[in-house]
């Protein structure tokens, strides 16, 4: 699916600012409120936004202690099981099937470091899990919340 020049202003433009008005976006833009409002609307009837959500630091509420944690997985263990069991635990924040040789990666927020050992631990004992390699984050150097490039609807192929 191809998006024109407006469509990605306008992509870009919510994914800084979830909350900007159609108006504030219309000014960026140079489209009345109303004319954004179709093209938000259209692009979520497509699928391309797929909903709206507000960004939470896990520090400020109290969960300071991050890591990422490899799954090592028995055979034949679906990325649908894995989604199905991990989605259970609140502290899993992300949970992706990777390269390499772990089978899935798990982002994971907790309020401890003992915390984090208690979640490890549960999700060790999960029946799919063969073993776990984690990776505590020591201090966030940068996260992203939209795409670095400004050519956002284009392939790289």
């Amino acid at each position: 699916m191809t998006l024109d020049p407006l469509d990605e202003q306008i992509i870009r433009a919510l994914m800084a600012d979830g909350r900007a008005s159609f108006g504030s976006i219309g000014a960026k833009v140079n489209l009345s409120a109303p004319a954004v409002k179709r093209r938000v609307d259209r692009l979520r009837a497509r699928g391309v936004i797929t909903g709206f959500t507000v960004r939470v630091d896990p520090a400020a509420i109290g969960w300071s202690t991050e890591a990422y944690v490899e799954l090592f997985c028995n055979r034949r263990t679906s990325g649908e099981e894995i989604l199905r069991r991990t989605q259970t635990y609140p502290e899993v924040v992300e949970a992706f099937t990777v390269t390499g040789d772990a089978d899935a990666l798990l982002h994971v927020f907790a309020g401890s470091m003992q915390h984090f050992e208690r979640v490890l631990s549960e999700i060790s004992a999960e029946p799919f899990v063969a073993r776990t390699k984690s990776v505590i984050v020591l201090s966030p150097l940068l996260r992203r919340t939209q795409p670095p490039r400004d050519d956002i609807g284009e392939s790289t192929a």
